[in-house]
């Protein structure tokens, strides 16, 4: 592979704050400061570092003998937090290489027919890069396997602040703890791609990991954070700030309560707006021009939950579940705008279930917020076993895409519709900042 210097894009330099990350940009020279105490691992070796480090065998057969090894793993948990050796954010901090550019056979698994780069992959690729993080926060020294089984719990925000991702240059992840509770952490990720001879970001990441005892029953203690400087001790203010937004968007949920008074009179607009003018009646409803209902924006699909997608703990892969809802995602964005959508953000996925392994998972795509040429997509996903014809909710996934081309307002008919609504409206409008998509940005499914 070609050796380059890690250097910032200069028109990019402004997208990494110093608070973001370990992985700064200085706005002096421009270039990408790579701590010197971080290991740099090929994206293939990734998931075979998880196995390694819970003792998971990659024979099915095995799954079953693998997890009562596990087991006798308890007796080393931690009574409390304050038995664990604190531990610095640096320790944590990983690099990860996807040599696109550099390995053809590589390329394919990420290669779509425009010639870009399958988001859904990468999706995968922060997933498992999140947990083996979390693994090195944790990793204790004198054991050869980890008595934790970490998790993910939520994906809090994933921001693209790059306008060109191409399946034939090289991409490097980095990613290391930036908060933790007493049995969570906080994941910072960030995403680079080599353009000429510089590696220019293109990605921002916020993943929230919980840990739980070698049988994956019940929470564990996690090692507490040490802060060595003020960027360190700015990134867990935020981590913290990260949690109070989290908690007040959950309290206040539409399941929970009720709109506020500004939100019923957009309803209320909208309602009347549909109102045959020829009748007097509530029952007779009217699109206005250049408006579709929201009940005709759905996509179904249907999975069949295989072993070859089990993760280290032979449920389901979280990554492959997002990669799932994504590609609907992505296509219920592309047939309602009529041209090819570009992400922009993915929000607040809180994984509520685990899948198991021959699950039927249900996914269920549908536009719920527009605004000019932003796409506000929902995507719940349920899942039922073979035997239980009983269906249960595991995700909600939240995406922002934005079209080449305006697309037509989305007007609710019922009131469940109408909470969907302003669902997507909050979530739309919790975007960091509105970009201006470039026709090279080029991230599909």
């Amino acid at each position: 592979m070609r050796r380059a210097a890690l250097r910032l894009c200069a028109s990019s330099k402004a997208l990494l704050a110093p608070s973001r990350g370990l992985i700064q940009g200085s706005s002096k020279q421009g270039v990408l400061h790579m701590h010197e105490a971080c290991s740099s691992i090929h994206v293939n070796h990734v998931r075979d570092k998880l196995r390694e480090i819970v003792g998971a065998s990659t024979n099915w057969r095995d799954h079953v003998k693998a997890m009562e090894e596990r087991k006798l793993l308890h007796t080393f948990l931690a009574k409390s937090q304050k038995a664990l050796p604190p531990r610095k954010m640096k320790d944590s901090l990983i690099e990860v290489l996807l040599p696109l550019g550099s390995e053809p056979e590589l390329r394919e698994k990420y290669l779509t027919v425009q010639n870009t780069v399958r988001f859904g992959r990468i999706l995968e690729d922060l997933d498992s890069l999140g947990v083996l993080v979390c693994y090195m926060h944790t990793k204790n020294p004198s054991l050869k396997m980890s008595p934790l089984s970490i998790v993910t719990a939520l994906v809090d925000k994933i921001d693209m602040c790059k306008q060109s991702l191409s399946p034939e240059q090289d991409i490097k992840l980095t990613g290391h703890v930036s908060w933790v509770g007493k049995t969570s952490m906080e994941v910072k990720m960030q995403m680079f791609q080599l353009h000429g001879d510089e590696f220019c970001p293109v990605l921002e990441a916020t993943f929230v990991m919980v840990a739980r005892d070698s049988e994956n029953k019940g929470p564990a203690f996690v090692n507490p954070l040490i802060l060595e400087s003020p960027e360190d001790e700015e990134l867990f203010r935020q981590g913290e700030l990260n949690k109070g937004r989290r908690i007040a968007f959950s309290s206040a949920s539409l399941l929970k309560m009720a709109p506020s008074a500004e939100e019923r009179n957009t309803i209320h607009d909208m309602f009347l707006s549909t109102l045959d003018p020829k009748t007097i009646s509530f029952q007779s409803r009217v699109l206005p021009s250049n408006a579709v209902w929201m009940e005709n924006t759905k996509l179904k699909s249907l999975e069949i939950c295989h072993p070859q997608e089990r993760n280290i703990f032979n449920r389901i892969f979280g990554g492959f579940l997002m990669r799932k809802a994504y590609e609907l995602g992505w296509a219920t964005a592309c047939s309602f705008g009529g041209s090819r959508p570009f992400l922009v953000t993915v929000d607040d996925i809180m994984f509520q279930k685990p899948v198991e392994v021959g699950s039927l998972l249900y996914l269920s795509s549908q536009v719920c917020f527009t605004q000019k040429n932003y796409i506000q997509v929902r995507v719940h996903s349920e899942v039922a076993s073979l035997q239980n014809k009983e269906h249960m909710t595991t995700n909600v996934f939240h995406f922002t895409f934005m079209s080449e081309n305006e697309v037509p307002l989305v007007f609710p008919k019922t009131y469940g519709e109408s909470m969907l609504y302003l669902d997507g409206q909050r979530h739309f409008k919790s975007m960091s900042v509105p970009v201006t998509m470039k026709k090279d940005y080029n991230v599909e499914p």
